[in-house]
């Protein structure tokens, strides 16, 4: 049975407001290094038989260029992890075949072995199980969905239940009992995928895909999550934990938890100057920022934009892109 990886590259991550905009969304920047995320993405699954990349119609051309090995899927709508992936799954069992996918974000930061880890999950795949990644929680986050754990299985664990970000009481009540970070990667084989989405929200984009009119299919679903659409409800779902170190960059308070940080804490991106300030992100691309005598700050700068927001309210970056686009200038 082949594997394959399908990398989900058609979000905008609206968090990393102003360097990731609607012309450039968060899977195509280099925020720790000289390769987008993408292609650090597309690098770590080098063990796959087939690469696939499902993204929408607009950014379907800078994929090929970033990843040229990789079958590009353009999804007919932008409309959650739900359709994408219910989509590029069907499109995957049409070209490969029988096989074991492993699908993954496009815009995740990995550091050390992740092979093993993806290999547990495709052998659960292979067994019939739909495998997601839990990560060990290294604090009681709040912008993350959270699992919990069921009986052990020996390599994995059913998953007892999924869990939406919690506020903060309860995310530490999560920490403290163990349970998992959602890092949003799954594994499945197609037939297992398809037939647990059949009776769900997605059920009127099923019948299209089998009909061969998966635009009309993506007209008739609703918005929604794979998590919400399929896995919180199927009694096959099981969990592996991750053996590597793991941050979505979801947010720019992120950077400060994967840039090497100076004296007072700071985390530079590009070109900056920082005086009398402590325990602050500053990010540009060719503009010079200088911060003097400030705390606990995100100061980004980028094309025409600059966002200054206090790093604690990170999350509340997706207010004025809610705003922005509501003016048309996202």
């Amino acid at each position: 049975m082949d594997t394959v990886a399908l990398l989900l590259a058609g979000g905008t991550g609206t968090r990393l407001y102003p360097a990731s905009r609607s012309d450039r969304p968060k899977q195509f920047l280099a925020l720790d290094g000289e390769r987008s995320l993408l292609r650090q993405t597309a690098d770590r699954v080098g063990f796959a038989d087939h690469v696939y990349v499902a993204t929408r119609e607009a950014y379907a051309d800078r994929v090929r260029d970033i990843v040229p090995e990789a079958g590009v899927l353009v999804e007919p709508a932008a409309k959650d992890t739900g359709p994408a992936l219910a989509y590029a799954t069907h499109r995957v069992r049409d070209q490969v075949g029988p096989c074991a996918m492993l699908c993954l974000p496009s815009d995740h930061r990995v550091r050390g072995d992740f092979e093993p880890t993806a290999e547990t999950a495709l052998a659960a795949a292979r067994d019939g199980f739909l495998a997601t990644v839990g990560v060990e929680p290294t604090r009681p986050a709040t912008g993350y969905g959270y699992i919990e754990p069921g009986p052990d299985l020996g390599d994995y664990r059913e998953v007892a239940a999924f869990r939406e970000k919690p506020g903060e009481e309860a995310a530490r009540e999560y920490v403290e009992r163990g349970w998992l970070w959602n890092a949003g990667m799954f594994a499945w084989t197609p037939d297992a995928f398809l037939d647990a989405a059949r009776d769900g929200p997605l059920r009127p984009l099923g019948d299209a895909l089998d009909a061969g009119d998966p635009e009309r299919g993506f007209e008739r679903v609703d918005a929604v999550s794979v998590d919400y659409a399929v896995m919180e409800d199927t009694e096959n779902a099981v969990v592996v934990p991750a053996g590597f170190d793991w941050d979505d960059l979801g947010s720019w308070d992120a950077l400060a938890r994967v840039l090497d940080a100076d004296a007072d804490g700071n985390a530079v991106l590009g070109d900056a100057l920082a005086i009398d300030t402590a325990d602050s992100v500053l990010a540009s691309d060719d503009t010079h920022v200088t911060a003097i005598g400030v705390e606990n700050l995100v100061v980004a700068a980028y094309d025409d934009r600059v966002l200054v927001v206090p790093r604690e309210k990170s999350q509340r970056v997706r207010d004025a892109v809610r705003a922005l686009r509501e003016d048309g200038l996202f």
